[in-house]
């Protein structure tokens, strides 16, 4: 294995045990300060990060074109800092919840009558989720509800932060897989009414087809798509966002329709937008919660994993 220059080790260092102390402090303070210091965190990291804030307001400025001015563009990416501290700081907090009790203190849960109607059919569920919040709560909700789902996610660059979030996401009973491996343990599972998380609103290294987002062609993954018509899943969206009411809110939707015509490559492209188009809405619904410092875009046609 090719080794790191010592910059990236450096940086990878620091932050694996910035990390551990936030995990270690989140508890220390009530849950409000907290939330408030971690979104203190994030305007530091709005100033004293210029590359990932140019991003960020590069990547606004294309999604809202035409609809926002420069001010309420570079207002919003402000924002986007703010909560993903905030954000980030609910999910160092939830590494020591131990109850259903305990998470219900500060997460709500919206719409779990949609899970129930598709998981009765008996064909398994896909819930179909983003980057948006703190999106890795809605795993320890599933997981504390019994679900045992598992979660398909990217691995970390740093093999020991990418062990902190593993350990996270398997501490109540889920899964988790990383993109792109086991994929006959996914169909298995969905085949005997199991349940299976993904993730599909960034550019990844993994099987993908361009569909429309924010008005531009972006690759996206097809695994929710074709594990869908590969074994009859539900496909059921979920999100989570902090609400105005200094709670975490997850909200689950009725399942997605899903085509199947016998044109594999044209029902995973439109499944996929279609699957797509929801995504973008909820970013629509709470666009300083969304993660714009990701290339979302950075693939160009013809470079896309077939």
């Amino acid at each position: 294995m090719e080794k790191r220059p010592l910059r990236k080790r450096i940086k990878y260092f620091a932050l694996y045990w910035f990390v551990r102390f936030l995990l270690a402090f989140s508890n220390a303070l009530p849950r409000r300060w907290w939330l408030a210091f971690c979104g203190f965190l994030g305007k530091i990291a709005y100033a004293t990060s210029p590359p990932t804030r140019e991003r960020v307001i590069r990547h606004l400025g294309l999604a809202y074109a035409g609809e926002l001015s420069t001010r309420q563009i570079v207002d919003l990416a402000r924002r986007v800092f703010v909560m993903l501290g905030k954000n980030a700081g609910d999910i160092f907090r939830s590494s020591q919840v131990r109850s259903r009790a305990q998470l219900d203190k500060f997460l709500v849960t919206h719409g779990y009558e949609h899970f129930e109607a598709a998981n009765a059919k008996g064909k398994g569920v896909i819930f179909l989720t983003c980057h948006l919040g703190a999106f890795d709560l809605q795993i320890t909700n599933m997981a504390m509800r019994g679900l045992q789902p598992n979660i398909i996610g990217t691995a970390l660059k740093d093999a020991r932060l990418n062990e902190l979030l593993v350990e996270y996401r398997n501490a109540h009973g889920a899964i988790a897989i990383e993109r792109g491996k086991e994929t006959f343990r996914l169909i298995k599972a969905l085949k005997s009414g199991g349940s299976v998380a993904i993730l599909i609103d960034q550019d990844t290294k993994v099987k993908s087809r361009f569909v429309q987002f924010f008005g531009m062609q972006a690759a996206t993954p097809v695994g929710a798509a074709v594990l869908a018509m590969k074994t009859g899943a539900a496909i059921v969206p979920t999100i989570v966002h902090l609400g105005s009411d200094h709670k975490q809110h997850m909200e689950i939707f009725p399942a997605l329709p899903v085509v199947v015509t016998g044109d594999d490559e044209k029902d995973m492209v439109e499944n996929t937008q279609v699957f797509t188009d929801f995504i973008e809405q909820q970013i629509r619904r709470f666009p300083d919660q969304w993660v714009w410092m990701h290339e979302r875009w950075k693939t160009r046609p013809g470079q896309e994993i077939q």
